[in-house]
């Protein structure tokens, strides 16, 4: 690799690398250390072709949730199944890894900035700006850079553009993947919102265990309409509404007895 061979967004890949290198290696005990980070289904990641995977997931916090993909995507490509022990699989990151967030989000201060070298595609959103509500029109061009990071490698999303859980199904993902037709991996994330402040900066508290699911590839019919993938991709990534229903007092204790063996203080 050249030293300043570049992406397709002009990023340089040797600078991009060490960014990995070091981020990664400022919060791997983030996920392994202070919190553990449970992973399920990594060896999918593995049998991925090289380009053109979108990553949908539930989104919890802005930063936490993405660098945790960054490392069990590296990890598995290393050879580590649901395990991201040793972070030595940073020595030599995926480069071609790019994730989709809020423009405003990623000026917001010098850490965002940064972060966004590592593989930001940053997009207008048209729902909501300065926490304010808007109605605006997609912009072609955040469009178009999407597909362009899918035509270079693989990109992560959050469809429902919020942190916030239940929350709708943006249909800009079901444009995404009808234009492209991308193979799509949903992941579903749980515990980030317990560890971290809503940045995904601040550990807000310790001994939570979070969990990550990667799922088999979806399969989409080219007839499919905008509504159909809306509602595969909210039942797989468990956010459709029928996720909210009345849960049976027993499945309730279980959850609790779970999340207290979650917790590193937990003795039996």
């Amino acid at each position: 690799m050249g030293l300043f061979k570049r992406n397709p967004f002009g990023h340089i890949l040797f600078v991009k690398k060490w960014l990995i290198r070091i981020l990664g290696s400022m919060t791997h005990r983030r996920y392994r250390g202070f919190n553990a980070l449970q992973i399920e289904g990594s060896e999918i990641i593995k049998n991925l072709p090289d380009k053109n995977v979108l990553f949908v997931s539930n989104h919890q916090t802005y930063f936490a949730d993405v660098v945790a993909m960054f490392h069990v995507f590296n990890a598995s490509l290393s050879g580590r199944t649901n395990s991201i022990k040793n972070v030595g699989y940073l020595w030599n990151p995926k480069l071609n890894v790019y994730y989709i967030a809020a423009r405003e989000t990623m000026r917001a201060g010098l850490l965002a900035r940064i972060v966004s070298y590592a593989g930001a595609i940053t997009v207008e959103r048209t729902w909501r700006e300065k926490g304010k509500d808007v109605n605006r029109q997609v912009k072609m061009s955040d469009i178009t850079n999407i597909g362009t990071a899918l035509k270079d490698g693989w990109v992560i999303t959050f469809p429902q553009g919020t942190t916030k859980p239940w929350k709708p199904i943006r249909k800009g993902t079901s444009h995404i993947i009808k234009k492209y037709n991308p193979v799509v991996v949903p992941i579903v994330i749980d515990g980030f919102r317990r560890s971290f402040d809503k940045k995904g900066i601040r550990i807000k508290k310790k001994g939570i265990l979070q969990s990550m699911v990667i799922k088999e590839p979806l399969k989409f019919d080219e007839n499919d309409s905008v509504e159909s993938i809306i509602e595969k991709i909210e039942m797989a990534i468990e956010q459709h509404p029928s996720f909210v229903k009345v849960i049976p007092k027993e499945v309730l204790l279980e959850q609790e007895k779970l999340n207290e063996q979650r917790r590193w203080s937990y003795k039996e």
